[in-house]
This record gives C-alpha cells, sequence and structure tokens, in this order.
C-alpha cells in the first residue's frame, strides 16, 4: 500500500526499577543489558550516518554551538554510576517544524528546529534534551534489545534508529517496511519514559536549570503541536500524571548554581527567524528525507511499484511457515518479502523501493505488535492511532467487528488511506488477535479501492489459513 508509515509504542516487562523514599529524590536503577557500551556505540553511530543521510539535518554553526553548549553541561551532570566513558555525545539540530526531539545509544542527540523554536525559555530545551540523554545514559535502547525475541528484531540498528526517532520521519528512515514494522520493537514504554523524565529531573538540577521546567515543556508540547497531534508525546508515551510527579520530584531536588536562560537562548530563536521555514516531516519525506537547503541532495532510489500491472490473486493458494510462530496460506502468485519485524507477500509489480523503503500497493503483512494493555479492542485501537501517526489521510470506515483468527478472539477492522503511489483511495482490512503473553498479532491487506473486490475474499481466506504454532 504505497508509502503507508507504521509506528507502534509497546512495552514489554519492565526489569527497570523506581525506589521512591519520602522527603528524597527517586532512586533509579538501569534495566539488565545483555549488550556492552561499545555496542550502544557502535548502533548508535550506525544509526546516526543514516540520520545525516536521511534527515535535513542542520550544518547550522550557530544552531548547533547553541545544542552543544546545552548539552555537554548536561552530559558533565549525568550522575557517575551511569557515566560510559565509551560514549560520544553529540547534539545537532534538524530542519523540521515539528516539535520533536531523540538521541541514539551512544551518545548521538537530534533536536528539531520546532523544538527550539516553540520553547518559551531555554530550561524547556533542556528539559527535553535532559530526558532523551536519560534514555541514552540509561542505554534503553539495548535494553529494549534485550527483552526483544528475534522475531521482533531483524536488523537492530535500523529498529533502533526508527524506533527512538519515530513517527513519520522515524519510518522514512527506518529499515523496514513501509508500515515502518522495523521501527517498532525497540520503542520505549511507559516505564522507560518514567526513568528518563526521573533521571532527567536530577542531571538539569546538577546542571544548574529548573526541573519543572521539564513538566511545563510537555504542556508547550500539547499546546503548540500543529495537527496531527504532539509528535514527541506520541513518540514518547505518558507514563500518567506526568506533570505531577516531575514537579514532586522537582520539589526533592537542589538546583545546583541555577540558571533560566542564557544569552544564547533570545539570540537562537532570532536566529531562526531569519531562515526560510522549516518542512514539515511529510514534506521532508516527499523530498527524500532530505532539505535542499541542506545541500545534501534529494531524489527517489530504487524501484517503484508498478500497480498499473498488478495480477489478480491466484485461486491456488501456497502455505508459508513464519520461524515457530504460525503457518499461513496466500496465493500461489504472491512472493514472500521479509522485513525486520513482519513478513510481507504481495504479487509482482505491487512492491518496489520507494525513497529507500520497501513499499507495496497489493497484498497482505503479517506481523506483531507488543502494547501496555491486555484488552484487544484498545490495543488495536492504539494500532490504529500509532498508523494514523504517519498517514495523516487514514480512516476508519466501519466500526470493528469480532470473529476469530488462529481459534483465537479477533476483531476486523475496515479502514480507508490515500496511496502515495497513486494518488487514489486504497482499502485496508485490519485483523488483530492477542497471543497469550499479551503481543497483538495483526494481518493487514491493501488493495486500491478500484480492485478491493477482487482482494476481499482473498483477505479472508488468508486469515483463515493462520494457524498459531507457539
Amino acid at each position: 500500500m504505497s508509502v503507508f508509515k507504521r509506528n507502534v509504542t509497546f512495552t514489554a516487562a519492565c526489569a527497570a526499577v523506581l525506589t521512591v523514599a519520602l522527603g528524597a529524590q527517586t532512586q533509579v536503577t538501569a534495566p539488565k543489558n545483555k549488550y556492552s557500551p561499545g555496542d550502544d556505540v557502535k548502533l548508535g553511530q550506525e544509526a546516526a550516518q543514516q540520520v545525516e543521510r536521511e534527515m535535513p539535518v542542520m550544518r547550522d554553526e550557530e544552531v548547533n554551538s547553541y545544542l552543544n553548549n546545552i548539552g555537554r553541561r548536561l552530559a558533565d551532570s549525568i550522575p557517575q554510576e551511569f557515566q560510559h566513558p565509551e560514549f560520544r555525545y553529540s547534539f545537532k539540530g534538524v530542519n523540521l517544524r515539528e516539535i520533536n526531539a531523540f538521541a541514539l545509544p551512544g551518545g548521538p542527540m537530534f533536536v528539531n528546529r520546532g523544538m527550539m523554536e516553540k520553547a518559551h525559555n531555554e530550561g524547556e530545551i533542556a528539559g527535553v534534551m535532559a530526558h532523551e540523554l536519560s534514555h541514552v545514559a540509561l542505554r534503553h535502547g539495548t535494553a529494549q534489545a534485550t527483552k526483544a525475541t528475534p522475531y521482533e528484531i531483524g536488523t537492530i540498528a535500523g529498529a533502533v534508529l526508527g524506533a527512538i526517532v519515530g513517527g513519520r520521519t522515524g519510518s522514512v528512515i527506518a529499515q523496514g517496511t513501509q508500515f515502518g514494522l522495523g521501527t517498532a520493537f525497540l520503542r520505549f514504554g511507559r516505564e522507560y519514559e518514567r526513568q528518563a523524565d526521573i533521571l532527567g529531573t536530577h542531571i538539569m538540577a546538577r546542571a544548574g536549570y529548573d526541573p519543572r521546567d521539564m513538566a511545563n515543556v510537555f504542556k508547550t508540547i500539547e499546546q503548540e503541536s500543529g495537527p496531527g497531534g504532539p509528535q514527541w508525546m506520541s513518540d514518547h508515551p505518558n507514563p500518567g500524571d506526568r506533570y505531577a510527579y516531575i514537579n514532586q520530584e522537582a520539589r526533592a531536588l537542589r538546583v545546583e548554581g541555577g540558571t533560566r536562560d542564557t544569552r544564547g537562548f533570545p539570540d537562537v530563536q532570532a536566529h531562526l527567524r531569519t531562515l526560510p521555514p522549516a518542512p514539515s516531516a511529510e514534506q521532508a519525506a516527499r523530498g527524500g528525507g532530505r532539505n535542499p537547503n541542506t545541500n545534501t541532495g534529494t531524489g527517489t532510489t530504487g524501484v517503484r511499484p508498478t500497480p498499473n500491472r498488478v495480477a489478480r490473486p491466484d485461486s491456488r493458494f501456497s502455505s508459508y511457515t513464519e520461524g515457530n510462530l504460525f503457518r499461513v496460506s496466500v496465493p500461489t502468485n504472491w512472493r514472500e518479502i521479509g522485513g525486520n519485524s513482519d513478513v510481507t507477500f504481495a504479487p509482482e509489480g505491487a512492491y518496489g523501493d520507494v525513497n529507500g523503503q520497501n513499499v507495496f500497493t497489493h497484498g497482505a503483512q503479517i506481523g506483531l505488535s507488543r502494547n501496555e494493555t491486555h484488552d484487544l479492542a484498545t490495543a488495536t485501537d492504539e494500532l490504529i492511532q500509532s498508523l494514523g501517526q504517519g498517514n495523516p489521510q487514514l480512516r476508519r470506515a466501519s466500526n470493528s467487528t469480532r470473529g476469530t483468527l488462529g481459534g483465537q478472539e479477533a476483531l476486523r477492522t475496515s479502514l480507508t488511506n490515500v496511496s502515495e503511489v497513486t494518488g487514489g483511495e486504497e482499502r485496508i482490512d485490519l485483523y488483530t488477535s492477542l497471543m497469550r503473553d499479551g503481543t497483538l498479532f495483526y494481518m493487514i491487506g491493501v488493495a486500491p479501492q478500484a480492485e478491493y473486490g477482487d482482494y476481499s475474499s482473498v483477505f479472508s481466506k488468508v486469515v483463515r489459513s493462520i494457524q498459531f504454532t507457539r
């Protein structure tokens, strides 16, 4: 289905620990991690190179110098138990108007121009950076990889990158399918978010920033975000009562040599106002993920799907077994296309490469998504909401109906979208079911509206053929 983006937030059972002592600051313990700090650095550097190639990273000395001044101050204030000598912290701006920021394992951090433009003071910028820095210091990216199954992670570097970048831009730069499924399996859950909030307040106070600015910035993000909702908060699920517990934590901290702003804050905002308006992530995606002002080049790579040449589904079916997870039967003229965390079945002419992403206009995709609830309807709604983050024209065509999938309770939901390959409307059949461990199993069938009549019964037959093997 064209360049349909997929981003899902989930959390597995967390090994992270937060202990609160009355009248004292909260103690934070890093989660278990089978990777070495050197692995974080390697993954982060590989991902950072991809960011440099695929995103409109700013080459503006004034912007990057300002971010480095804040970033170094915060990095030097990371508590000793979370200091990793191997890490290479760096801080750069990204010429996108969405309010967002992300940090990669081992230290590279990128802050959207929209974040700097919408902040009310330097403390708000520092608050977001301290939060992202905490994810790095606590090594949440590789900690999440430690808990993931081989099916959930194909190319870890691509998954780490897309997961931490998140949103539509994450889908553009991640190595996965057009749904960005390779981006989904290292997204931070609510417990890791709470950890990053708490450690972030500690870092801010040690660096001389008022931790209450971290709480305030979440309100800024909600109030200042444009259509489609707040980008940063869609990538960083709210653990609940965030504003309250951050302010409570702030009351237990002593700000060392505090300063709310430096002269650099109004200067950098004034400088940004002299620049051409920043593009949206969607505009950057359509331009190959790059901004012409960065002189990094634009263009589309690979072979685009040719939907006008797509053959109708064969009446004969072939059986496929995916690891120890499931078996499925699909039309014999559909090819299996493996992803980082999913498998796609599509006919010739219906799949290709657009802007470095595998895309398809006809066919089916099957995968798993971890979620924060054991309620099927809620988990399905969260999946659809995540799909909508990268697909502003995605709409429900009907309410979900109940059925079965692999002998388990399931929901079927009809959606519509506008194809970025053909520009025409496409129909999506979404089937979801909860596995015993709470994982959401899904199958997404996609076809152009005009050809949906040839595909709807095929999608139903594919779903009826699914058998779970674990």
